[in-house]
């Protein structure tokens, strides 16, 4: 049986305008973008759509705003005949986790904003500005990856952040080990290892004191069985009981974005058809270089939510004719 997913994007997708066009066009995704105005106290909007990109790019604005285009994209789609039950799994990369869990309503939209407005903060202040980084390591698999990280360490933190393709390991920790680790990675067969412009070591062990006040924060959340299964980013795998979200939530921000495995479980699963829902087209690129048998729609416009509406709902159309 075909099955379908809504992805949801990480930090680094945002960008200065991102889902205006959608805004204008759906009542109803403007309102997402009120709601989280509202929740942080601020115009968050007028940020994401006006900018400026380094303020919108700081770690405590980027997660929430990609949450608030996420979530106007998936009610937009909804405006466009798409129902909210249409995906049979969601999946979101990094704080996009978050963003699929309000999709999938386990979350409110406004509890998810200041989720992460209090993970992107943080995150950012757990390590002094400076003292981490993380870096792409672009033609090596994993397992290679793990090697040189284990390698470079040198008795700091370097360690294997986001597997996110066959051919795209992102290591995070102590800058000089990472530095090292770069170095490494050129004289292994790397076809590119680059530093990433990002302030903070995300999704290693340097993350352990914002994990801490996320479990406080998470502790105090409502989180309601999801209406389909979340595929974790730390297990790659379904779950649906709050408590073990939870739980996931704050090992996450420590933990290894296992994206390249998440998406193989996803077509294990009989996946076909995913739709990335809000800015940009980073994890359609990787669904095709995991597995070709995913077609991958992105949304990030509202040329692009009316095309991915048509093909959801032919999708939908054709499993149901099959079904008849």
């Amino acid at each position: 049986m075909a099955a379908i997913a809504f992805l949801f994007p990480g930090q680094g997708a945002q960008s200065v305008g991102m889902g205006r066009d959608i805004a204008d066009a759906w009542p109803a995704a403007r309102e997402v973008f009120e709601i989280v105005d509202e929740a942080l106290g601020e115009k968050l909007s007028t940020l994401i759509w006006e900018g400026p990109q380094d303020e919108l790019t700081l770690t405590r604005n980027a997660q929430p705003a990609l949450m608030a285009t996420s979530l106007a994209t998936l009610r937009a789609l909804e405006a466009e005949g798409v129902p909210a039950d249409a995906a049979d799994f969601v999946a979101g990369h990094s704080l996009g986790e978050y963003s699929a869990l309000a999709a999938a309503g386990a979350l409110d939209i406004a509890e998810a904003a200041r989720l992460l407005r209090l993970r992107g903060e943080a995150m950012q202040e757990a390590v002094p500005v400076g003292e981490g980084a993380m870096a792409a390591i672009l033609g090596l698999d994993l397992a290679a990856v793990e090697e040189i990280a284990a390698e470079a360490a040198q008795g700091e933190v370097c360690e294997a952040a986001n597997d996110n393709d066959p051919a795209q390991v992102v290591i995070s920790g102590h800058k000089a080990a990472v530095e090292r680790a770069v170095e490494l990675a050129k004289t292994r067969g790397a076809r590119r290892a680059v530093m990433l412009p990002v302030s903070a070591p995300f999704h290693s062990a340097l993350m352990r004191p914002a994990a801490e006040r996320m479990a406080e924060a998470l502790a105090e959340a409502t989180i309601r069985p999801p209406r389909v299964p979340l595929i974790a980013n730390v297990t790659a795998a379904p779950v649906s009981d709050p408590e073990t979200i939870r739980r996931l939530l704050v090992e996450q921000v420590t933990g290894r974005v296992r994206w390249r495995e998440s998406v193989a479980r996803m077509a294990g699963e009989g996946v076909s058809l995913a739709a990335e829902i809000g800015a940009g087209k980073a994890l359609s690129g990787m669904v095709r270089r995991i597995a070709r048998s995913i077609e991958c729609v992105p949304t990030g416009t509202a040329e692009g939510v009316r095309k991915a509406a048509e093909r959801i709902r032919a999708a939908i159309e054709q499993e149901e004719e099959g079904n008849v």
